[in-house]
């Protein structure tokens, strides 16, 4: 099941992260600098099958470019790629990323990834054209972007390029650095699944064992009331219950048959691994308040149906903060949704992104094994016949699938060189992540590993806020990009002597 709350969830994350962006260059604006002037958005003709000469199809894709640090003529280029969603003006504007360029005199751009946001064609959610969406292709546009860009801003070697992703962005980021290692001089890839996993029921234990992290406010009791709570909703589904189940969680339809139970199953799953995914980035709540719903004690709730009575509390928060007056769970609705091939403009990207689990990657966050803290209906099977009915991608041929991509490129052990793979320790997404080294004796270490912290977090800009351990890594994180740059100039002067 794509995970619509999830999906919802992630979009908050970025809108929130937008209207601090925005107050960021508002206030820079105060103080008499202006750098949203600099910021130009431009766009690129790229083929719509770089593999096949016979096709001349092209596309447009969009980029931005923030001129405002850049040391001319040979200050470095900074490269943010884009993942699975519109980018912004403000990839170019805020993020870490940002405030390394500042530091290091560097042209800022960002590129949209094809198929999302407003780099698609009018007709290109159609299922027979989404065959040119891959992450081949978009890594093949970067090189293209890459050589546009050098001949527009008269670039030499002399010009380091460091490119920059999180999430499948980050995958990106290490694969364009894998695959075109003399275009992008280091690679940073945050939270980034370079492993392409069909069932990756490793997501939901990662999520149960954050529940119980004490450092981020979990709790064994936590957990286990998270267990009782599930079990007690499936129980109730079982016992023919759906019409009070429907009314104590405030769901749009009467959740009759079985689909639209999974749906249920899966949007209160994904409320939970919303919360610990993002945990402490100020969307939805933290694992410490949605503990604390689940294990508070108050005379309020009944002892047989406390745990159950907490989840219906927290459905409730959930809704409330994103302004949904029911919760949907219509199974119909999933699928309508996903076959709607009209593009609306920057916001579309379930489809596409369905797309790409069903053809690449997988990814299917499920809960058949017993360590999985939400319900055994959210399995492989009903989430890959989505594949089949939306796509016609049968579900025999995803193993396959998943097996090219990681052959392609390696894997979990992609053998790259200057990548920084940074993780944190209560994300999910780090199990299909490179958290260990795997480096030659005496070469320097490729990770950063944050303890505390959750997806991308490392991403943002500094703030007051931030734990110790991401004040660290983000210092980590410098060094790195410090040292290639060096490195890299070094390397030059060298070949200039030579």
């Amino acid at each position: 099941m794509p995970s619509r709350v999830l999906r919802t969830i992630k979009e908050r994350l970025r809108d929130l992260q937008l209207q601090k962006n925005k107050q960021l260059v508002l206030t820079l604006a105060a103080d008499g600098r202006q750098p949203l002037q600099r910021v130009k958005e431009a766009w690129i003709q790229q083929p719509l099958d770089h593999f096949n000469r016979q096709n001349v199809n092209t596309f447009t894709q969009r980029f931005f470019v923030n001129e405002a640090y850049w040391q001319r003529p040979d200050g470095p280029v900074f490269l943010f790629i884009g993942g699975e969603g519109p980018i912004f003006e403000f990839d170019v504007l805020a993020g870490h990323h940002v405030d390394m360029a500042q530091e290091h005199g560097a042209l800022l751009l960002a590129l949209e990834h094809r198929f999302y946001g407003d780099s698609i064609n009018p007709d290109g959610l159609r299922t027979e054209k989404l065959a040119d969406l891959s992450s081949q292709q978009a890594l093949t546009d970067l090189a293209v972007f890459h050589q546009y860009i050098s001949q527009s801003f008269n670039l030499t070697h002399r010009n380091t390029w460091i490119s920059f992703g999180g999430s499948y962005s980050g995958a990106l980021s290490a694969w364009f650095r894998g695959k075109f290692p003399g275009l992008v001089y280091g690679a940073v890839a945050s939270s980034a699944p370079v492993k392409a996993k069909l069932d990756f029921s490793a997501y939901n234990n990662v999520v149960g064992s954050g529940l119980m992290n004490e450092a981020v406010g979990g709790s064994e009791k936590c957990l286990a009331k998270v267990r009782e709570a599930f079990a007690a909703v499936e129980a109730a589904l079982m016992g023919g219950n759906v019409s009070q189940v429907a009314k104590d969680f405030g769901c749009c339809q009467i959740p009759e048959d079985h689909d639209d139970q999974v749906e249920l199953m899966q949007t209160l799953a994904d409320i939970v691994m919303g919360t610990v995914q993002y945990n402490e980035e100020g969307v939805l709540m933290s694992i410490r308040e949605l503990c604390g719903v689940m294990t508070n004690t108050s005379d309020e709730y009944e002892e047989e149906m406390e745990a159950y009575t907490r989840l219906v509390k927290l459905s409730q928060v959930y809704r409330s903060t994103s302004e949904e007056l029911c919760m949907d769970v219509s199974h119909e609705k999933t699928l309508k949704d996903l076959m709607d091939t009209s593009v609306h403009s920057g916001r579309r990207a379930e489809r596409q992104w369905t797309y790409q689990t069903c053809t690449e990657f997988g990814f299917y966050e499920t809960c058949e094994d017993a360590a999985c803290p939400f319900s055994g209906m959210l399995t492989l099977h009903a989430q890959t016949k989505l594949c089949t009915a939306v796509f016609g991608v049968s579900q025999h041929s995803l193993p396959a699938r998943i097996a090219f991509t990681n052959n392609y490129y390696g894997g979990d052990n992609p053998r790259t060189h200057r990548v920084l793979y940074v993780n944190g320790g209560i994300d999910p997404w780090k199990e299909l992540s490179v958290v260990r080294d795997g480096t030659e004796e005496g070469e320097e270490a490729q990770t950063v590993f944050i303890k505390d912290t959750a997806h991308c977090a490392d991403m943002a800009s500094r703030r007051f806020t931030d734990r110790h351990s991401l004040r660290r890594a983000r210092q980590e994180i410098e060094k790195h990009v410090a040292r290639w740059l060096k490195t890299a100039a070094e390397e030059k002067a060298e070949n200039r002597t030579v």
